[in-house]
């Protein structure tokens, strides 16, 4: 009977040492990392976009005699440092400007309901800055195509202002917006040649928290605070770029 008992404890032994020298064995899936973007390179690189749109006694569904015009323009530099291979921290600026003015406008919902706008104008701009972190992975074995996830952590600053009506009827807002975002973008990017490439890259996961301040004929101030996080593609939020990889 006892030399039964030291079978099992020897065997149990020696079951738990295979077990705990199994759990100490690196896990590997194979997967080989390439060098795609090597360390020590410096990325440059910039994006730009521009929009305008004129209508003259437009009309849309229940929306008639639309007369105005707007226009809507950004700019965004980038810089970026590759500290080890295919990782690299870095900033981007970003620039924005809008105006819309309307003249007229109609919402006409029925023959006895109607409402009017006139004398629209609303003219805003923004300014950000973001700290950015990059992961590059090439594409199979090609050195052309690769993905890129960029983390990014970013503040900004912006100021609209906002007037309808004429004479009596004028009124007018003056807001400033304070925001502070954290963002995954992941991106594909293409190689033109050693040293130049383009970049798409869209947000599909945020959080961000916004604070409002307003002011209507310099009387009345109220605030407005947001916070938000969304877990889906942000098509809003695709940016198109060129870079240099110098």
């Amino acid at each position: 009977m006892n030399c039964c008992k030291k079978l099992i404890i020897t065997l149990f032994t020696a079951a738990l040492v295979t077990a705990s020298s199994a759990a100490q064995t690196e896990f590997s899936r194979g997967i080989e990392q390439q060098s795609f973007i090597p360390k020590g390179q410096w990325v440059a690189g910039f994006s730009a976009s521009f929009s305008q749109t004129n209508m003259n006694n437009y009309q849309f569904l229940i929306i008639e005699g639309i007369s105005g015009d707007n226009y809507g323009m950004k700019v965004s530099p980038m810089a970026c440092y590759i500290f080890k291979d295919n990782m690299g921290v870095g900033g981007r600026f970003a620039y924005s400007r809008s105006r819309t003015k309307m003249d007229n406008v109609s919402i006409v919902l029925d023959s006895e309901t109607d409402y009017s706008l006139e004398n629209f104008y609303n003219i805003s701009q923004k300014y950000s800055t973001m700290a950015v972190f990059r992961n590059y992975m090439s594409i199979g074995n090609t050195k052309r195509f690769g993905l890129f996830a960029e983390l990014q952590l970013e503040y900004g600053y912006g100021e609209s202002k906002l007037t309808n009506g004429k004479g009596r009827d004028f009124t007018g807002t003056y807001r400033r917006d304070y925001s502070f975002d954290i963002g995954l973008a992941p991106g594909i990017i293409m190689f033109l040649s050693n040293y130049s490439a383009i970049e798409l890259n869209v947000g599909v996961l945020g959080f961000g928290y916004n604070h409002s301040k307003m002011t209507t004929d310099r009387i009345y101030i109220s605030d407005l605070k947001s916070r938000n996080a969304n877990f889906h593609i942000n098509i809003f939020s695709i940016s198109f770029g060129v870079a240099f990889y110098l």
